[in-house]
């Protein structure tokens, strides 16, 4: 859906009515699920007449698109835990992000807001960690796609139940997780087991091992 925020210079007084309205949202999905609300809601609490939210969204789905794309502007650094091999620690950053983020916290524990939610992330990270992931194994496009939506579920259902429980002690739970998570990975990479090889060794062309890459961070064994 073509949100009616596109192309569209945003002055303050605009800015200021849509900030409103995303908020009453989120305040709403704290008592109610998202498909519970009602634009009539949201009018009576943004103090703001129906007109007025048509003129800055199509419907309540527009609102929470935009709720979604605001969320995630300045998580790009949080989808390094795909990747974990070039990590120390895999889910950390998105974790801390969903126990400081109130708009991470609310989405997450909505079932159609969540949803969404995953399905920007899976969409964001999606061309990168396929990549380098089939660069650096013999994995197929869907073994590779495969993972990325089993570790990004996975991590959002860790969270929901984290957030539920109302956990705030994630290290040991990090910790396995991460170690999971690095394991798995790691078992599809290709080596590069030429620092094995003795020292007079030389590759030839009929040589009939093939080159294998070290994966950045990766340690051979």
């Amino acid at each position: 859906m073509s949100s009616k925020r596109n192309g569209q210079s945003v002055d303050r007084r605009t800015r200021y009515t849509q900030n409103v309205i995303r908020d009453s949202l989120l305040s709403l999905m704290q008592q109610k699920p998202f498909t519970k609300v009602t634009v009539t809601e949201i009018c009576k609490l943004s103090e703001i007449n129906r007109g007025t939210f048509y003129l800055h969204y199509y419907d309540l789905d527009d609102v929470l698109d935009d709720i979604i794309e605001k969320t995630i502007q300045d998580t790009t650094q949080v989808f390094d835990h795909v990747m974990c091999p070039e990590k120390d620690r895999c889910t950390y950053p998105f974790c801390r992000k969903v126990q400081e983020s109130r708009e991470f916290r609310i989405l997450f524990s909505d079932e159609t807001a969540s949803a969404r939610l995953l399905d920007k992330l899976c969409e964001l990270s999606k061309e990168d960690f396929i990549t380098r992931l089939m660069q650096n194994s013999l994995l197929s496009y869907e073994q590779a796609e495969a993972l990325l939506y089993f570790q990004m579920n996975g991590c959002l259902a860790i969270n929901k139940r984290m957030l539920k429980n109302n956990c705030r002690d994630w290290g040991s739970i990090q910790q396995v997780i991460d170690r999971f998570i690095k394991s798995g990975l790691e078992s599809f990479l290709i080596k590069d087991e030429r620092r094995n090889m003795p020292p007079d060794h030389e590759e030839s062309p009929s040589d009939p091992r093939p080159v294998r890459k070290t994966f950045p961070g990766s340690h051979p064994g």
